[in-house]
């Protein structure tokens, strides 16, 4: 379910009543009509009183979300085979580990940009070689390897002893469906083909993720300016923790997960990035939803007062004021008004100062 709380600015236009001497605003404010304000002007007090605060002002929106992990993306099968082992769902992965083995052989993880787009045997140059090297002396193999984009004698030495302590033939080659390259750690989000699945090239075996935690909320296209990549968000994650985060941009709905609603509507589904990085919903329950706030904007260390104390001025000049109260009198004086949110308005003017005690409605 879907909860929102959009607060709008005061201005004339919002105005959409007057009744009863009270104004109502669009969003369901209300301000006094200052009616004669010359009852005011003769000392006449009002029904209640309020006191101008020194405080920050927020508008915002708030909608559901869940937790999720970023850069979602399906491991495919190289070549055809039979699933013999594959990584439980939500398992993270690092280098060297097998994302799954087909005809009981692993599939190893290795980090890289270059996806693994062919056989690498010795007399190949390229990046893909360049970074298989950089894993191998990672892991510890091949002492005397020289890192470059030359696959020579050096390279098949090590990939050699690679092969051997994974228990596979030492030939010194490195097939296209022995390792899939990705750029660090993965957590797994699903498996795709159950154990003994016949799987050809290109079906997908695994679902995978970053391990950066992230939270997948939708907004309605009229909220399309809170989808800016850096928008300030404020998340409630399910054990009541709040975190802070930034929109890291829009996500596609063939992106999202598959059984979810999110992206399924007309809205529009946002990624936010938490502070705090991978551990930053640690131990958080994924399966239950997220409280996200989204901060539109903001005004700090401004002088407010409750809507209802600003008074609406009739005659030929108009705007808004205040009734200000000194002991067993008052006057009117009058105000530029600003951002609303919560109840409390923006006010400001030569006469306005923090403490100053002012008429307001009954409540």
């Amino acid at each position: 379910m879907r909860r929102r709380a959009t607060l709008l600015a005061l201005g004339a236009a919002a105005l959409a009543a007057v009744t009863g001497g009270v104004l109502f605003l669009g969003d369901g404010g209300l301000l006094r009509d200052g009616g004669d304000t010359g009852a005011a002007a003769r000392g006449g007090q009002p029904p209640a009183t309020a006191t101008v605060v020194r405080t920050d002002l927020v508008q915002s929106t708030t909608v559901d979300g869940r937790l999720d992990f970023s850069q979602r993306r399906a491991v495919k099968a190289a070549v055809e085979g039979t699933v013999t082992v594959a990584a439980p769902e939500g398992r993270t992965l690092t280098m060297g580990q097998a994302l799954y083995e087909l005809n009981d052989k692993p599939v190893t993880l290795l980090y890289g940009p270059v996806p693994m787009f062919r056989e690498m045997k010795p007399g190949d140059r390229g990046s893909d070689v360049l970074q298989l090297e950089r894993g191998l002396r990672d892991l510890g193999y091949g002492s005397r390897l020289y890192v470059d984009v030359r696959y020579d004698e050096d390279t098949a030495a090590a990939v050699e002893q690679w092969q051997k302590s994974l228990n596979r033939e030492p030939t010194g080659r490195v097939g296209k469906g022995d390792v899939v390259f990705q750029p660090g750690p993965v957590k797994v989000v699903s498996a795709d083909a159950a154990l003994a699945d016949q799987v050809g090239p290109d079906e997908p075996v695994l679902t995978i993720a970053s391990t950066r935690p992230v939270v997948r909320a939708e907004l309605e296209q009229t909220d399309g300016a809170l989808t800016s990549k850096g928008t300030e968000v404020e998340v409630t994650l399910p054990s009541g923790k709040t975190v802070a985060g930034r929109v890291a941009g829009t996500v596609r709905p063939e992106a999202q997960a598959s059984g979810g609603d999110a992206g399924a509507g007309d809205g529009i589904t946002v990624e936010v990035v938490l502070d705090g990085g991978a551990g930053a919903a640690s131990g958080e329950d994924a399966g239950k939803p997220v409280s996200v706030k989204f901060v539109s904007e903001a005004r700090e260390g401004v002088l407010t007062v409750p809507v209802e104390a600003v008074v609406a001025l009739r005659g030929e000049n108009g705007g808004y004021g205040l009734q200000v109260v000194r002991g067993a009198t008052s006057k009117m004086i009058r105000v530029e008004t600003g951002m609303t949110a919560d109840g409390r308005i923006e006010v400001s003017g030569p006469e306005v100062r923090e403490g100053l005690k002012v008429g307001a409605a009954a409540s």
